[in-house]
């Protein structure tokens, strides 16, 4: 009889191991297979959770109907990212192939002081001379590091020729979003059961804290970034200042890792006043000193509340979502982190506060 039950007991964990090999070979393949869409889906769910009451109050007001609803907001997001987007994309691509190309060749230069410098008033000669001597000792600096730089150049025409998968990865969020729209409340109680099998005292507390990231995150810092690297962008264009679109989206990067726009937007100011008369440099300054003002009053106004992740996570998300999925993972990337560290954070909290059972006192 013993031998009979170690042999049962021995095909017992055979069958176990083959259960759990094809369960694993299951979950391996089933990633492959869908690892091309990772980056779309989850921009997706960002974009559904990020949107989804703008979705619900327009649904309520076209009387309870989800899909027409669905289907304005999924062409007004399609029609953002096939403008303005795309024309500053393309302005940015633009601007990387030429310091790309000019890299590669050794002939990256910089623009010397303009001759009109010297007529200001007061500080004009002084600035000219601080100016001529910068150039001619960072273009000396520039030659010899120059050769060190040509693999950056060919890692910034790479990422220039991701773009347009990048603009297709976009467009097809948009489109899986406007499907996920109106089927909001099932996959809701979707995450929440799944959730309640992982964490069941605490599910409903993280799926609140998810979703409200999701949104902060999205809404007050990536959709803010967005909305001032646009206007730049259209303020640089309306100036004439050369690779417009690549300045638009440092602003971009510097808006999304809580730098500011002010380190770009300084210099263009200045680089206005020196090459415009006053009938442009006025008003181009008001609207670009706008502009660098604007996330001061959009983000009190679109966040529901302030953002604890700190800056570093962010600008972790921000680098390694870009060499992981390109474009789109330049925005993808900070979200994902900071959802990431607010449960963690939360999580940690949770088990610092609950009680430690006393074991002495049970014996």
């Amino acid at each position: 009889m013993k031998t009979i039950r170690q042999f049962l007991f021995a095909d017992d964990v055979i069958q176990l191991v083959i259960r759990l090999a094809l369960l694993g070979l299951l979950v391996v393949w089933t990633f492959l297979i869908i690892q091309p869409f990772v980056p779309i889906l989850t921009w997706s769910a960002v974009l559904a959770v990020a949107f989804y009451p703008a979705f619900s109050w327009l649904a309520k007001a076209l009387g309870g109907r989800p899909r027409i609803a669905a289907t304005i907001l999924a062409l007004v997001m399609l029609g953002i990212v096939i403008g303005p987007a795309a024309w500053l994309g393309v302005g940015a691509i633009e601007g990387i192939r030429d310091i790309a190309s000019q890299i590669g060749t050794g002939d990256l230069v910089l623009q010397s002081a303009p001759e009109q410098i010297r007529s200001w008033p007061l500080i004009g000669p002084q600035l000219f001379d601080i100016w001529t001597l910068a150039y001619t000792n960072v273009r000396a600096v520039l030659r010899e590091v120059t050769p060190y730089l040509k693999p950056l150049a060919g890692f910034m025409l790479s990422f220039a020729g991701s773009a347009g998968i990048g603009t297709l990865q976009f467009l097809l969020s948009v489109l899986v979003a406007g499907f996920l729209f109106p089927y909001g409340p099932q996959l809701a109680g979707a995450i929440r059961s799944f959730l309640r099998r992982i964490v069941p005292e605490q599910s409903e507390h993280f799926m609140e804290l998810s979703g409200a990231t999701i949104r902060a995150v999205s809404q007050g810092v990536i959709g803010v970034a967005i909305i001032q690297a646009l206007l730049a962008g259209i303020g640089f264009k309306l100036a004439a200042i050369p690779s417009a679109g690549l300045l638009a989206i440092i602003v971009l990067l510097l808006s999304i890792v809580q730098i500011g726009a002010a380190i770009v937007l300084i210099p263009v100011v200045i680089w206005i006043w020196m090459t415009k008369d006053v009938t442009w440099a006025l008003p181009l300054t008001v609207f670009l000193v706008a502009v660098g003002l604007l996330d001061n009053i959009l983000k009190p106004l679109v966040m529901g509340r302030g953002l604890t992740t700190p800056t570093l996570v962010i600008l972790i998300g921000v680098i390694g979502g870009t060499l992981a999925h390109g474009i789109i993972g330049l925005f993808i990337g900070p979200i994902i982190l900071a959802v990431a560290w607010e449960l963690t954070a939360a999580w940690i909290h949770i088990e610092r506060v609950s009680p430690v059972p006393d074991v002495m006192a049970d014996r």
